[in-house]
């Protein structure tokens, strides 16, 4: 099958559905343009899809899940395929508010790019997590009760139930426009 051109791919991996909301407001953005993106979530199953999208492309807007502190197997694998590609890397994570965490991110992310590969900036934001999370805190707090750390990492993930919200959409839509 013949991959169309498009200016814009938009390959993202979601594991709780929050990067495919930011995914989604790209997409929504775009096309409010007229600019029409190749959408394509990034599972173990569609690596070689996601790599045509990409090829296709002038600019490739990848978009990861934070897993332990960078992304997927799955995700580094079209990374390391975005030679001489434009690329803007958008992400979600449970833990955030902080720039400088989503920076130290977006630099590991990063560094799973080719050299040449023109790396326009990225953006992140904080997203719900699952309550299999929740349950795992509340049992490490059962262990060691009143952890101050602990107690942290259980009001964040509430606080994170609200993510992304429409500001958080909005911010990394704006981003990722004025970097293309």
């Amino acid at each position: 099958m013949e991959t169309k051109h498009s200016d814009i791919a938009i390959l993202y991996n979601s594991n709780s559905g929050n990067t495919r909301m930011v995914a989604e407001a790209l997409e929504r953005s775009l096309a409010g343009d007229g600019t029409q993106a190749a959408v394509v979530e990034i599972t173990a199953e569609s690596v070689a899809r996601a790599a045509e999208a990409a090829a296709a492309a002038d600019a490739v807007l990848v978009g990861f899940w934070c897993d332990k502190g960078s992304c997927t197997d799955e995700v580094a694998q079209v990374l390391s395929g975005l030679s001489g590609k434009r690329v803007f890397l958008f992400g979600t994570a449970g833990f955030g508010g902080a720039p400088a965490y989503f920076e130290r991110i977006l630099s590991a992310v990063r560094t799973k790019l080719p050299e040449d590969a023109t790396y326009l900036g990225g953006a992140m934001c904080q997203g719900k997590m699952g309550q299999g999370v929740l349950a795992r805190y509340e049992a490490m707090l059962a262990e060691k009760p009143g952890d101050a750390r602990i107690t942290s990492m259980i009001d964040n993930f509430h606080a994170a139930l609200g993510h992304p919200d429409e500001a958080d959409l909005a911010a990394i839509v704006r981003a990722a426009r004025v970097a293309l």
